[in-house]
C-alpha cells in the first residue's frame, strides 16, 4: 500500500484526508514526533501550506500534502484568518476559539454574520519542490450558539444555508462534499486521476 504524509497534528483533519486517501496508508506529523513544530509565518493560506509542505517533504524525504485552512469574518475584517487555529492563544483550544468569536460578534446582527472557510492544500515532493497546490472555499454563516457535535475547529458556529444546519450536524461524507477542504481535495482527486500529478 502506497503511504502519504500528511503535513498535520490535527486529528479532525487527518479523518477528512483519509475519506480520500482510502487505498493509502495515511501518516501525519503525529506519526513522526522527531519532527518539530513548523513556523508558519506565511501571509496567506497558500503561503503557510507551502511552508508545511516543503519543510516536512525536506526533513522526511517523503511526499507530503500540506493543507492550511481557517474561517474568515466579514464582520472581523476577514479575521481571525490565517490564525483561525491559534484565535484565543498559542494552545489551539478549539473551544476556546470559538468562546473569543462568539464574544467578537456578539454586537453585530444576524443579518451580518457572513463567513467563509478556506483552505489552500500544497503538495511537496521529497526534494521539497511544490507539485501542485489547490483552493477551496465554503459561505455560511456564523450562529448565535454551538449546534452538532461532529468535526472540529468553527464547525459547531459555521451554518450552512443550503443545507439547513451547521458543519458540525453534517456527516463526515456530507460535510467532505461540500467543505473548503472538501473542494480542494476533489480538485486534487481529480488531477490524480487524469494523470496530473503522480504520487
Amino acid at each position: 500500500m502506497k503511504k502519504i504524509v500528511i503535513a498535520t497534528k490535527n486529528p479532525g483533519k487527518a479523518k477528512e484526508f483519509q475519506l480520500i486517501f482510502f487505498d493509502y496508508q495515511v501518516e501525519t506529523l503525529l506519526d513522526h514526533p522527531e519532527m518539530d513544530d513548523i513556523e508558519e509565518n506565511g501571509r496567506s493560506f497558500l503561503e503557510n501550506a507551502g511552508i508545511k509542505a516543503r519543510t516536512a517533504a525536506l526533513a522526511l524525504g517523503e511526499i507530503v500534502i500540506a493543507d492550511d485552512s481557517g474561517l474568515s469574518v466579514d464582520a472581523l475584517d476577514g479575521a481571525p484568518g490565517i490564525y483561525s487555529a491559534r484565535y484565543a492563544g498559542p494552545e489551539k483550544s478549539d473551544a476556546a476559539n470559538r468562546a473569543k468569536l462568539l464574544e467578537a460578534l456578539a454586537d453585530v446582527a444576524d443579518s451580518d454574520r457572513q463567513a467563509a472557510f478556506h483552505c489552500a492544500l500544497v503538495v511537496a515532493a521529497s526534494n521539497g519542490e511544490i507539485l501542485a497546490d489547490y483552493e477551496g472555499q465554503l459561505q455560511g454563516e456564523i450562529l448565535r450558539e454551538e449546534r452538532g457535535s461532529n468535526g472540529f475547529g468553527y464547525d459547531p458556529l459555521f451554518y450552512v444555508p443550503s443545507k439547513g444546519k451547521t458543519t458540525a450536524e453534517m456527516t463526515a461524507e456530507e460535510k467532505a462534499a461540500i467543505s473548503h477542504r472538501g473542494q480542494a481535495l476533489a480538485a486534487l482527486q481529480a488531477d490524480l486521476d487524469q494523470g496530473k500529478l503522480k504520487l
